[in-house]
């Protein structure tokens, strides 16, 4: 049997408190830091559920700004870009060591004209 898990949303009220709420419990309550959210809300919520407090799961869903929420999805978009780059980066490289091997230079010679041990090289070529 999977446990229940309610939704709390937080959103930031006036002052340095968070008002959090779980509408499925009728449950409100504040915090001043938004780590503080699910520990708050438990006690409530069994309460209100008349469950223990154990028997549960909270999942927190803060409110945030929009700037926030676009900002964050292009810095993902952007690292997304960046692991792609890297896997290219890394292929060419091995079909750079690879070229260099197939000219019949050593490992030791690949490394020195790629910049790297001839460890690294025998990697590459491998």
């Amino acid at each position: 049997m999977s446990r229940k898990t309610f939704v709390v949303t937080a959103e930031r009220g006036r002052g340095p408190w968070w008002v959090t709420e779980c509408a499925e419990a009728g449950s409100v309550s504040q915090v001043r830091r938004l780590d503080q959210a699910a520990d708050d809300m438990r006690e409530a919520i069994a309460y209100q559920m008349g469950l223990g407090e154990d028997t549960f799961d909270i999942d927190v869903h803060p409110v945030l700004p929009h700037e926030f929420t676009s900002a964050a999805e292009e810095a993902e978009r952007l690292r997304k870009d960046v692991a792609r780059k890297q896997r290219e980066a890394a292929e060419a490289s091995r079909a750079a060591a690879r070229a260099l091997q197939h000219a019949g230079l050593t490992l030791r010679d690949i490394g020195t004209v790629m910049g790297v041990s001839h460890q690294r090289a025998a990697q590459l070529v491998a």
